[in-house]
């Protein structure tokens, strides 16, 4: 009965992505992303019963947020990996002159 209600509420890709940060469990994990076709009843039962129980907490890693990246998006009409690639190649007058000329006014 527990089981039931467990495996009713386990999401493989959580599941996977949470035990991805352990060093113990991360095999199971990528063996479980290899095996996705595999009916979430079977994945949870193998994961149930192979990973021992530890107490395990990781804050989840956020992409880090470069402010400047927004300006030379919008300034140059750049998507994500473009602006990444040439942020570097602006000093910082020229990225203060791209703030200046992207004002819209207003409360900052």
């Amino acid at each position: 009965m527990v089981d039931d209600i467990a495996e009713s509420k386990y999401t493989p890709f959580m599941v996977n992505r949470s035990l991805s940060y352990f060093p113990d469990t991360v095999l199971y994990a990528n063996e479980m992303n290899i095996n996705h076709h595999l009916d979430h009843r079977l994945q949870f039962d193998f994961l149930i019963n192979i990973v021992r129980k530890k107490k395990r907490f990781s804050k989840w890693l956020k992409p880090i947020e470069i402010s400047d990246l927004d300006v030379v998006k919008e300034y140059y009409g750049y998507s994500n990996e473009k602006a990444k690639s040439v942020l570097s190649l602006f000093t910082d007058e020229h990225l203060t002159e791209l703030r200046k000329r992207m004002n819209k006014g207003g409360k900052q």
